[in-house]
């Protein structure tokens, strides 16, 4: 499978109402990291796994994210094409709107706010080798809070504490985006449609449902918290979404796109110091 030829789904169109520090002057996918907006992040791992065309569903102040598109100097024979989808359309209806852009075969579906050290050509591959209509990249997120660790006892009531453990990863498995679909998923959408609910829920009744477990790095730009841990990543050279993207550019030959600008946002400069 050409990679080049796959069509890369984008869904930049949500309010990032947990993002308000930001997102009220700008579009939660043109938040920043290290200086570039994350979703030129998250081009940027796809086009390092060979990946060459884009359609990024655009919503909320859709028109600034049109406005980087166009000013941004991707590489040459790199497409990436803004389309309006509407203010509150749900995601599910956002992807069906994307349809008529779409090149003929499977193609990939992310989110806008979400980085990963995630092996793209592995992923293509395990969703060409199961043959259903779909596949989901699965995550255990770190959790939030601290666990106690409790003795097993009979008192529903009360517990010995035998230690504890400082925000664990979940021990579930969630959504992480990158997901891969066949054409007949369209079928499963309507413009009304929440991807993340009854579609996905339909296809995995159906068994047109599959899941590839990502053990690595995981996580997504959801609060203020998030932008500061990535960005404190990001210039400490711990990145590791940069590193795997890096990692595969040098196995395909690819030369290294280089984040310069400094960061644009003085909370965020202020935090590190």
């Amino acid at each position: 499978m050409d990679l080049a030829e796959r069509s890369v789904v984008i869904l930049c169109g949500g309010r990032g109402t947990r993002l308000q520090e930001h997102t009220q002057s700008i579009p939660k996918p043109l938040v920043e990291i290290g200086g570039r907006p994350i979703v030129w992040h998250v081009i940027e791992l796809y086009l390092a796994f060979g990946f060459r065309r884009f359609v990024l569903c655009t919503g909320y102040k859709g028109e600034l994210i049109e406005r980087f598109a166009a000013a941004e100097p991707w590489p040459e024979g790199v497409e990436v094409r803004c389309l309006e989808t509407g203010s509150e359309t749900p995601t599910g209806g956002r992807v069906l709107r994307a349809a008529p852009a779409l090149a003929p075969g499977p193609f990939c579906v992310t989110y806008a706010d979400g980085v990963a050290d995630v092996d793209l050509r592995a992923l293509l591959a395990f969703h060409r080798a199961h043959g259903a209509l779909a596949t989901m990249t699965v995550v255990r997120p770190q959790l939030q809070f601290g666990v106690a660790q409790l003795d097993e006892t009979t008192d529903p009531a009360h517990a010995r504490v035998r230690g504890f453990e400082e925000k664990p990863r979940s021990e579930h498995w969630v959504n992480g985006g990158f997901l891969c679909f066949e054409p007949g998923v369209l079928d499963y959408l309507t413009d009304d449609s929440v991807l993340e609910r009854e579609p996905l829920q339909r296809l995995a009744a159906d068994g047109q449902l599959h899941a590839l477990r990502h053990e690595g790095f995981w996580d997504c730009m959801d609060t203020y918290k998030d932008a500061l841990l990535l960005n404190d990543l990001w210039a400490e050279g711990r990145a590791p979404w940069a590193t795997a993207r890096e990692a595969s550019r040098s196995d395909a030959g690819h030369e290294r796109l280089e984040a310069t600008r400094p960061c644009q946002d003085p909370r965020l400069e202020a935090s590190r110091r």
